[in-house]
């Protein structure tokens, strides 16, 4: 995706901080979206196998209203889903630019299996409306025996469509969802990302983890979109049998309250593998709403077992929504807190930039004090023990080897056993000689 990065401009801060929120609303409309397509293709799929399994026509019915409810119609694919991943790579790439992040690739591969995907999901929807037609037709009963036998195929081939394209839309939307998810995780570990290959940033346990958290997310927030639209409109449909309504409830309930309480442990998990440097008080005000909207979501569940109506559904469906969207501007505070350092270098672009175009001079020097402060301060101090030994100790072998200090900042290597061995950084090397510069001169300071 390195051609983007010539229809990129220098951005001011008021531009990037701009691009923060896009993003943030972009994430809004695209993660929810994603999460209950994937989560209703997968329950759709089951309750069809159940259905045909027992021939159980209120598993096969739901079946095809869970697809009715989750796709809606074939623009919205285009308008929650394509557009705004395609802006999502746009915005990323304005914002990462000229960094060592390489999350593009990963959006261009998602963007790509994402396409696939819905192709085959709304041709899986199309097709269990076609054999819902097809199967109230009896072809021995027609006068025309060759207008029966082609109905008969038409349903043969419509089954066969439907069994094939609903289990590979759901396998192309699973990696699509995983390579999505590795591709906005990275930047948020930016400050102390350790893999750096295909392989070991897929299956690194940072990134399976956050799947995972979406993957219940996923579930939990479709089971409410089910339960909303259904009860929401049983009141005006007369389809809507008792018995049928109260399978629904049941049925959906059930995975919905499944998958919500596992919820909490993973945004445990997560935010322990959040690096300190990127935590910040707003980040915990944001998981904390999500658990609590969470906690109240568990308490609707609890209420629409006892009595369903369409006002507890409601509820239910936007208080998990609400909580999704919580973690996801929790989650986008994390990158951006990660990515200060970048931020103020995308700001000497620019003010070099502009500097150009007014004709001026202007030295876009880079601060070694600033990237210590965001990227290492976390773990190191002059005179104090924290994760790292105090500066004071170990610099006084690097005074006048500032090339050697360079050195170990980009590709640090365990030195101390008393200590455990210095991540990465990812610092490029004139951000790596700043800090080395701003660490030597302070430590001739303090022992002046």
């Amino acid at each position: 995706m390195e051609f983007l990065d010539n229809f990129i401009l220098p951005q001011s801060s008021e531009h990037i901080q701009l691009l923060h929120f896009m993003l943030i609303l972009v994430l809004l409309l695209f993660i929810p979206f994603m999460s209950v397509l994937f989560g209703g293709t997968a329950a759709s799929l089951y309750f069809k196998g159940k259905g045909l399994k027992h021939q159980d026509k209120n598993s096969i019915r739901l079946a095809k209203q869970i697809m009715d409810i989750v796709t809606v119609n074939k623009s919205v694919g285009v308008i929650l889903g394509i557009v705004p991943m395609i802006t999502a790579i746009l915005i990323y790439a304005q914002l990462l630019h000229s960094s060592q992040i390489t999350n593009l690739n990963y959006l261009a591969i998602s963007l790509i299996l994402f396409i696939i995907s819905i192709i085959l999901i709304y041709s899986y929807r199309y097709s269990l409306s076609f054999n819902e037609i097809f199967s109230s037709i009896d072809p021995h009963s027609l006068k025309d025996a060759e207008i029966g036998g082609d109905i008969a195929k038409f349903f043969d081939e419509s089954s066969r469509i439907s069994r094939r394209a609903g289990k590979y839309g759901l396998l192309f939307l699973f990696f699509a969802f995983w390579f999505f998810i590795t591709a906005i995780s990275i930047p948020a570990f930016y400050s102390n990302w350790e893999a750096t290959g295909f392989i070991s940033d897929l299956f690194s346990w940072k990134i399976l983890s956050r799947l995972i958290y979406y993957i219940l997310a996923s579930f939990t927030l479709t089971g409410g979109m089910i339960l909303f639209s259904h009860f929401e409109n049983s009141g005006s449909k007369k389809d809507f049998s008792s018995d049928y309504s109260e399978f629904v409830k049941k049925s959906v309930v059930k995975f919905t309250l499944t998958s919500g309480v596992l919820l909490p442990v993973f945004m445990l998990i997560n935010l322990l593998a959040i690096p300190g440097s990127s935590l910040s008080g707003s980040v915990f005000v944001y998981l904390l709403i999500a658990l609590f909207l969470l906690f109240i979501g568990y308490h609707f569940l609890y209420m629409i077992l006892k009595k369903a109506n369409g006002t507890l559904t409601a509820l239910l469906f936007f208080v998990l929504l609400f909580s999704v969207g919580a973690y996801i501007i929790s989650d986008q505070i994390v990158m951006s807190n990660s990515t200060k350092v970048q931020s103020a270098m995308l700001e000497k672009e620019f003010e070099k930039y502009l500097a150009e175009l007014k004709g001026t001079d202007i030295a876009a020097e880079i601060s070694g004090e600033e990237i210590y402060k965001v990227r290492c301060e976390s773990c190191h101090r002059f005179d104090q023990k924290l994760v790292g030994p105090p500066h004071i100790d170990v610099l006084p072998k690097y005074v006048g080897k500032e090339a050697l200090l360079v050195a170990f900042i980009r590709n640090p290597v365990k030195v101390d056993p008393a200590y455990p061995q210095m991540p990465n950084p990812g610092l490029k090397p004139k951000e790596a000689a700043a800090v080395a510069s701003y660490l030597l001169k302070t430590y001739e300071t303090r022992i002046k």
